[in-house]
C-alpha cells in the first residue's frame, strides 16, 4: 500500500475469498470505520509524555488512521471492525509510552495525509514511505524499513526481475501509493524508448487492486515486502513473488506538520526499542527483519 515509497499493492489470490474474509470486508469502502477506542498497553514513560502538548494530554486519546487492506501491517480482525497489525500494535503501545488512548480508524490510504492536515487525525500510520515530497505535508517518524516486491500467479504469471519489465504488462496498484507513481514513471520510460506502456489500474484499496489480479483483469502486483511476502504465503500457492525488490526505504508515521507531536512520538518508539517491546511486536507479526535501530525524525532517503 511499500504504500511506501512505498505503500501497498498486494494480491492474493483465488483463495482471494479467504483473504476476502480474511482481509476484505476489511476495507475502508467508503469513508472510514472506527474500531472501539482501547487503553493503550504498555508502561508510560515519564519522559516521553512529559513533551506531549498540554492540548494533545488535555484530550487523552490519539486518534490513529491506518487503511487496514494490507496485512500482515494492517487489516481488519474476524470482528469486522477493529483493526489489527503492526501499525495497531505499534500505535497502541506508543500511546501507552506517551500515557494515552488511542483509537485506530480505518480509513482509505489516500484520505489518511489530508485527513492528518484538517485535525481528523493525530496521527497516521499506514506503511507510509517516508519521502521528501510527503514531508512537505506532514512529519514523519522512522519505524521500519521496507522494500517494494512484484508477484504474478504461479502458473502462466509475466518473468518480472524490475520495473523495466512491466513495459506492455497490466500492473495493478492502490491510489496514493509510491508503486502507483513509480509504474507511471516507468510508463513513461517505456513509451520514450517505443515500447508498449504500462496498462495501470489504480484502485481505492488494496482489496480492489487484489481482486483485479485474481480475475484476470491485472497480471502484476507491487507491494512492500512484508505485504506481498504474506499474500503470497496466503495463496495456496497461486502466486509467487518474483524478481528482486527494490527502492528500500523508511516508514514513518505520519503527523500534522509541525503540531508538536513528532518529538514525544520519537521519544516513546525510542523507549519501546530500549525494552524490547517494539521488537517483540514485529515478531508477532514476522516482519522483524524490517526493524530500525536508529528512528528519526523526516529521514527520507533522497
Amino acid at each position: 500500500m511499500m504504500r511506501s515509497s512505498n505503500r501497498r499493492v498486494v494480491t492474493t489470490v483465488a483463495a482471494l475469498a479467504t483473504m476476502a474474509a480474511l482481509v476484505g470486508g476489511c476495507g475502508s469502502s467508503d469513508s472510514s470505520s472506527e474500531a472501539t477506542s482501547t487503553p493503550a498497553g504498555g508502561t508510560k514513560n515519564a519522559g516521553a509524555a512529559a513533551q506531549v502538548p498540554a492540548a494533545v494530554r488535555s484530550k487523552g486519546t490519539l486518534r490513529v488512521a491506518a487503511d487496514a487492506t494490507y496485512p500482515p501491517n494492517e487489516s481488519i480482525a474476524t470482528d469486522g471492525k477493529t483493526v489489527v497489525g503492526m501499525d495497531a500494535d505499534l500505535a497502541k503501545a506508543i500511546g501507552g509510552a506517551l500515557g494515552l488512548k488511542v483509537t485506530v480508524v480505518n480509513g482509505t490510504f489516500d484520505s489518511i495525509i489530508p485527513g492528518l492536515a484538517s485535525g481528523k487525525y493525530d496521527l497516521g500510520m499506514s506503511s507510509f514511505t517516508d519521502t521528501k515530497e510527503r514531508e512537505q505535508t506532514v512529519d514523519f517518524v522512522t519505524y521500519f524499513t521496507a522494500g517494494t516486491s512484484f508477484y504474478v500467479k504461479t502458473q502462466g504469471g509475466p518473468a518480472i526481475t524490475g520495473l523495466a519489465d512491466l513495459c506492455g504488462q497490466k500492473v495493478a496498484v492502490e491510489k496514493g501509493t509510491t508503486q502507483a507513481a513509480d509504474v507511471t514513471a516507468q510508463s513513461k520510460k517505456c513509451v520514450a524508448a517505443g515500447k508498449p506502456a504500462v496498462k495501470l489500474s489504480v484502485f481505492p484499496d488494496q482489496n480492489g487492486a487484489n481482486l483485479a489480479i485474481n480475475s484476470g483483469r491485472a497480471d502484476i502486483g507491487m507491494a512492500d515486502s512484508p505485504v506481498a511476502d504474506y499474500q503470497v504465503s496466503k495463496s495456496n500457492g497461486q502466486f509467487k513473488v518474483v524478481g528482486k525488490p527494490y527502492g528500500t526505504a523508511p516508514y514513518g508515521i505520519a503527523i500534522p506538520k509541525g503540531n508538536g507531536m513528532a518529538k514525544p512520538v520519537l521519544s516513546g518508539l525510542k523507549a519501546l526499542i530500549a525494552d524490547g517491546r517494539y521488537a517483540a511486536i514485529l515478531k508477532k507479526w514476522g516482519v522483524q527483519d524490517g526493524a530500525l535501530t536508529s528512528p528519526q525524525i523526516n529521514g527520507a532517503i533522497g
